[in-house]
Order: C-alpha cells, then sequence, then structure tokens
C-alpha cells in the first residue's frame, strides 16, 4: 500500500513549510533517510527526510508553501495504483480549511461570477491590452508604455526572466522619438523625463521566518504589558579585565561575552526575573538559559546558550561565535532555538546608544546593550573621561515588578563593572 507524505512540524511554531526544491523526482527509488526536499519553515531550511521505502510516486507541489500536515508526496511500488488513496487524504488535509472558510469562499465565487460578465464585455475590443497584461514587466513599465502607445511585444525586456522593466520602456521611448528627429524635437523626448520622475517599488513575499517572527513579537508586545528600566555601566575594569585576560588566553573574548555571563549570574541571583508566564501560572526557571539575538537577512535568531551561568568566558565565546555562524546560515536545528529563559539583544557594535528591545516569548525579560562611549565623568571631585554603556531592560509586568527588574540590574552592573566577581 502507498504511503502519504505529509508536511511534518518541524519546529513547534511552524504553521507551513515552503519547499525550496526536490532532491528526488518521480520515478526515483526512496530508501529511508534519503533526503526528498528541502523545506524551508518559520526557523531554518531543513531536509525532509524520508522513513519509507519504494519509488516516489507523485509529487504534490514542486515548490511553494503547504500547510503542516498537507500533501506533499505518495512513495510506494512501481506502478501501484494511488490515485484514489491519494484523493481521501487531500480531502482529509482540506477538510477543516473548508469547514472555516467553505462560506466566504462560496462568496467569493458568486462575487468573481458577477463582476467577470462586464469585465470581459468591456476588454473584448481592447486585445492589445491583454496581450500586455500576459507580458512579463513591472506596474510602472506598463503605465510608461501606454501613456506613450508601445505595444509591450515589441520591448526587449532586461529584468529576471525577460521582465521588462522601466529602463526598457524609456529605451524603446529613446528609438521611437529618434524617428521625426528631421521636423525638430518630438514631444516623446518630454515625456521620457516626465516618466522618469515617477516612483519605482519592488514587493517581496514574505519569508516563513519573516511571518512568524511578525506573529510572535506581535503577540509578545500587545499581549504583554512591558515596561523598560535603564541603567549606565562604568565599563572602565570591564575594559581592562578584557585586555588582560585577551593578552593571556588564547581565546579572544569579546564585551558581549562579559555581558552575557554577567547577566547570566545575576540570574542565578534573581530567580524572579527567570521566569515565564504560562497564562493562569508563572514558572521561575532553576535553569539558566540564554538566548542570544543573531540579525540574519530576513530578521533576527535566537540561538539558546544552555547553562550560561556555569560556562567559562572562553566557552560562552566559542559556543555563541559558533552558534551565530551557523544562524546566519539557517543551519541551527529546531531545539537549538527552544528553551530560552532569557535573552539577550546587542546593537552596541553599530554605534546604538540606547534601545528597547520587545520581549522574546517565552521569557519575561530582554536585555538590550548599547554601545561603550567615551564621555566626562566626575571622579574623585575631578572631570575625567570615562567609558559609559546603557542597557535597558524590557520587563512583562505580570511577571516582574519594578523593584524586581531594578534589583537585578543592580546586581548586574556590580558584576560588569568589578568583572572578577564573576570569574572568581
Amino acid at each position: 500500500m502507498a504511503e502519504i507524505i505529509r508536511m511534518p512540524r518541524m519546529s513547534d511554531t511552524m504553521e507551513e513549510g515552503v519547499i525550496v526544491g526536490w532532491e528526488k523526482k518521480v520515478g526515483d527509488k526512496v530508501e529511508p533517510g534519503d533526503i526528498l526536499a528541502e523545506v524551508e519553515t518559520d526557523k531554518a531550511t531543513m531536509e525532509l527526510e524520508s522513513f519509507y521505502e519504494g519509488v516516489l510516486l507523485h509529487i504534490g507541489i514542486e515548490e511553494g508553501p503547504v500547510p503542516v500536515d498537507g500533501v506533499i508526496a505518495v512513495i510506494g511500488e512501481e506502478g501501484e495504483d494511488f490515485e484514489a488513496q491519494l484523493k481521501e487524504a487531500e480531502s482529509q488535509s482540506s477538510a477543516a480549511a473548508d469547514a472555516d472558510g467553505g462560506e466566504s469562499k462560496e462568496e467569493s465565487k458568486k462575487d468573481d461570477t458577477t463582476t467577470s460578465q462586464p469585465q470581459q464585455t468591456e476588454s473584448a475590443p481592447e486585445s492589445s491590452s491583454d496581450e500586455d497584461e500576459r507580458i512579463k514587466a513591472s506596474p510602472l513599465a506598463k503605465s510608461m508604455a501606454k501613456e506613450a502607445g508601445i505595444n509591450l511585444s515589441n520591448v526587449k525586456g532586461s529584468g529576471d526572466q525577460g521582465r521588462i522593466v522601466k529602463k526598457d520602456v524609456e529605451a524603446a521611448m529613446a528609438d521611437q522619438s529618434a524617428q521625426p528627429q528631421a521636423e525638430g524635437k518630438s514631444e516623446s523626448a518630454t515625456t521620457v523625463s516626465s516618466f522618469s520622475m515617477q516612483d519605482d517599488y519592488e514587493e517581496v513575499n514574505v519569508s516563513q521566518m519573516r511571518k512568524t517572527i511578525a506573529r510572535r513579537l506581535g503577540e509578545s508586545k500587545f499581549s504583554a504589558p512591558h515596561f523598560y528600566l535603564t541603567i549606565e555601566l562604568d565599563m572602565d575594569k570591564a575594559i581592562a579585565t578584557r585586555k588582560q585576560i585577551n593578552e593571556m588566553a588564547d581565546v579572544k573574548i569579546s564585551f558581549n561575552d562579559l555581558v552575557v555571563k554577567a547577566a547570566a549570574v545575576a540570574l542565578r541571583q534573581h530567580p524572579a526575573v527567570n521566569a515565564a508566564w504560562l497564562g493562569d501560572k508563572i514558572r521561575y526557571n532553576k535553569h539558566v538559559h540564554m538566548g542570544v539575538a543573531v540579525a540574519v537577512d530576513e530578521g533576527l535568531l535566537v540561538p539558546v546558550i544552555r547553562n550560561a551561568d556555569f560556562k567559562s568566558l572562553s566557552q560562552l565565546n566559542a559556543e555563541v561565535k559558533e552558534m551565530a555562524g551557523r544562524a546566519r546560515e539557517k543551519k541551527l536545528k529546531p531545539e537549538e532555538m527552544q528553551g530560552n529563559t532569557f535573552t539577550i539583544s546587542n546593537l552596541g557594535m553599530f554605534d546604538i546608544e540606547e534601545f528597547t528591545a520587545i520581549i522574546n516569548p517565552p521569557d519575561s525579560c530582554i536585555l538590550a546593550v548599547g554601545s561603550i562611549k567615551q564621555t566626562p565623568v566626575v571622579k574623585d571631585g575631578e572631570i575625567g573621561i570615562g567609558n559609559r554603556m546603557k542597557v535597558t531592560l524590557s520587563c512583562d509586568h505580570r511577571v516582574v515588578d519594578g523593584v524586581t527588574g531594578a534589583k537585578f540590574l543592580q546586581t548586574f552592573k556590580q558584576l560588569l563593572e568589578d568583572p572578577i566577581r564573576m570569574i572568581v
């Protein structure tokens, strides 16, 4: 009997996966462990592995989005009749969607029927317009061509897959204006200059990762009552300690490593901050799993450093670097981005002095770290140059009160202003 292959849930927040490409084609033999396709989830691009032996009889969709549990392939014996089984599986997959949106679909069909008839009668004599619609061209290029009376079928596109863009129409308009030069300047030259001032744009489909980031952070911002606590730190001793360590050790630690270590040690002393809101209960975590926000092309990923409070600065440095590199390549495993109890977002390397961050669920707090700035300070009654850094703690007021967050920041400040306390 043929096996129906469905889109698996590859992460805890995944609602659909996007098939990037197939490693196997219809008719290929498949064994358990073979990679069938690459799937982009909300967190990474992952390999879809086969658990069955047989022949790939059917591919449901070559590329594009498929909801979790949607049918994507059929594996069975060569020549096996699977059509009835496939139809039954597809009907089961769409049953829930039909129940939720059946009425709206019927209404939209009716609207399409009533509106399509007058459109057909009006557009019948405009065959050239219909022809232009079938040609790949940007909206601006179509508008320019219509105004200038240029047939897009005679224009060669220079965009992706032969798509006609603004400069292609401008070139066609220039050719057109060159013909009546003997009679003087044509109006086409003026038309080109006026069109060149129009806005142009590009629309890009939202990736699964960006969709999930938007949904989760939207839920966090508007469901968790945020409040913010900012404190300024004296980084003179941290700078001196880091320099001394890097002169002695093979591994060169960063200021971010010191921040992660100080936050992890402070969380051990303030378990009320190392907590999560679960609706009818609050979870106080006895372990410190530190999420470290990493910027990627499509947003932010948060690899998790487990038991960060028990790790040395060199261990934190190596682990953060390794996981950040794999995050940028979309090679992190889902379990490596789960289980965080606290998160750090550091924009200091971009000269951002101070900012607020949105809490990363299920955490109750996130620490936003700014850059180290040289600034005039008063020491022992005299004005001198000091190195200062601001950090802002975003708190979920359902879990963390102002005093609780402030006490955590005091401990964090003490540790980072005298790093030897967290190293010994």
